[in-house]
């Protein structure tokens, strides 16, 4: 019976071998700065390092979600022109340096801009909950939600008894929602829904054994709801209660409420979720009825996520850093961006433009937490102003470029974000709803203080060292 030496020996062995292994495998799958944080957990940590690895070290789909992209890009491509053609949609006129970022979109996320539209940007968790339940309370046809969480608290009740009360009209109630962010729900109260006739399904279900998948941290972020393909909500806000459960720390949410002919790209991208988790393919006249297309805003829906051949959304945020001319105001609640937003901030301030970025000073993650915070130094480095947030947690993740393009949707300005999540965000151009993100952007600022690079410098060395490391691990977050 071998002793404890030659098990020692035989283990140090394995280690050196996971580490050559892994030094092909890793440098072969993965960026650069992504291969050197997963090179440096192994060759500390080589097993516990190659476990990992083998749950979330690849980005890959599984094999039927990533064939059934390709076919559900051609119905968009159907949809899109359908934009392009149908007389009642009106097709703005931009100046030339607001089409560079819709073409860019377009060809990023396949929906084109459309015009007509009117949106309403909210920022309390109630005033947005009472305005869907009274939309879901007044639907005819049906109801799709796609949210990353909704809860098994007051509010998810709430709007789970609305769609009950919807179906027994006669509406039909989808609801997708992701298998990990909303698992209490699905736990609870979600059988007594589908008892009640609402089509429920979980999106991306973990499971060890999931064939071709080799992440089981890729998440649907996405919040997103159609009533009738008439009226549609997106932003950062879940269906949850305002506190999300922290009792000393309130989610400050901004969401927006849209009618136009932006309703059907949100609907497109509820189908498409439906239809990967689902094989039912949504795509009549009740799903897609036509837009009244009276208002007065040019919108552009943005999707995002790993079944995309590029990280579009990151592709996009760097773009409008790179076109920005005079103000560029951030806000997320989790800030972990790759060298390409980092240099982006610095060409835009070197260039003149005045970079604001708004962060919660209070965060409910440690990692991420902690690696946001390792990026201060950067920020402030560079010569864009850093903003804490005093009043609970900030979840708005919003950008705002001069007077004339807005950003808001689901996704945060990290990593995770620009390549992991399934995300969504909507650009809207000209002036008007420009200036009114910015007045709510102030407004945040306002409740915020200004970080001076004196007062960061002078934070315990303790807390430099856990943001340092964290920093290095931020490729994996």
């Amino acid at each position: 019976m071998p002793d404890w030496m030659t098990w020692s020996l035989l283990y140090y062995l394995l280690e050196w071998v996971i580490r050559i292994v892994m030094l092909v495998v890793v440098t072969r799958r993965r960026q650069p700065s992504s291969a050197m944080a997963w090179l440096l957990v192994i060759f500390f940590w080589p097993l516990p390092g190659l476990v990992l690895y083998l749950l979330i070290g690849e980005n890959r789909l599984p094999r039927r979600r990533a064939g059934r992209h390709a076919r559900l890009l051609e119905e968009m491509e159907a949809l899109r022109c359908r934009f392009g053609h149908e007389d009642r949609i009106v097709r703005p006129q931009l100046p030339p340096e607001q089409m560079s970022a819709v073409v860019l979109a377009e060809r990023l996320g396949y929906m084109p801009i459309v015009g007509g539209n009117e949106a309403a940007m909210m920022t309390d968790t109630d005033e947005v909950i009472d305005r869907l339940v009274a939309d879901v309370d007044a639907a005819k046809r049906n109801v799709h939600l796609l949210y990353y969480i909704f809860a098994a608290d007051a509010t998810g009740r709430r709007v789970a008894e609305a769609l009950a009360r919807a179906v027994r009209r006669g509406v039909t109630c989808r609801v997708l929602v992701d298998a990990v962010g909303s698992r209490p729900m699905l736990k609870t109260f979600g059988a007594e829904m589908i008892r009640q006739g609402v089509r429920l399904r979980a999106a991306l279900p973990v499971n060890l054994f999931r064939r071709h998948a080799a992440r089981l941290d890729l998440r649907n972020h996405r919040k997103l709801a159609v009533i009738d393909g008439a009226a549609a909500y997106t932003g950062s806000q879940n269906i949850v209660d305002a506190d999300y459960g922290h009792k000393d720390m309130a989610w400050h949410d901004m969401s927006v409420r849209l009618e136009g002919p932006i309703v059907a790209q949100l609907q497109a991208v509820f189908v498409g979720d439906w239809y990967y988790e689902t094989d039912e393919l949504l795509d009549d006249d009740d799903v897609f009825p036509g837009a009244n297309s009276d208002g007065t805003i040019a919108a552009q829906t943005l999707p995002s996520g790993p079944d995309y051949p590029t990280e579009n959304y990151q592709r996009m945020v760097v773009a409008a850093l790179h076109t920005a001319r005079r103000h560029v105001i951030i806000t997320s609640p989790y800030f972990v961006p790759d060298e390409a937003f980092l240099q982006a901030i610095e060409v835009a301030v070197l260039r003149g433009v005045e970079v604001e970025v708004i962060l919660p000073r209070r965060c409910d993650q440690i990692m991420v937490g902690a690696a946001s915070r390792a990026y201060y130094d950067d920020l402030l480095r560079l010569g864009a102003r850093v903003h804490l947030y005093d009043k609970g947690l900030l979840h708005a993740k919003t950008m705002s470029i001069d007077d004339a393009v807005a950003l808001i949707g689901s996704s945060n300005f990290d990593i995770r974000s620009f390549a992991l999540n399934f995300e969504i965000s909507l650009l809207f151009y000209g002036q008007r709803v420009t200036e009114e993100l910015r007045r709510q952007q102030n407004r945040y600022i306002a409740a915020s203080t200004r970080l001076s690079a004196e007062q960061w410098n002078a934070r315990p060395a303790r807390a430099k060292i856990l943001q340092n490391i964290a920093k290095l691990l931020s490729p994996l977050l």
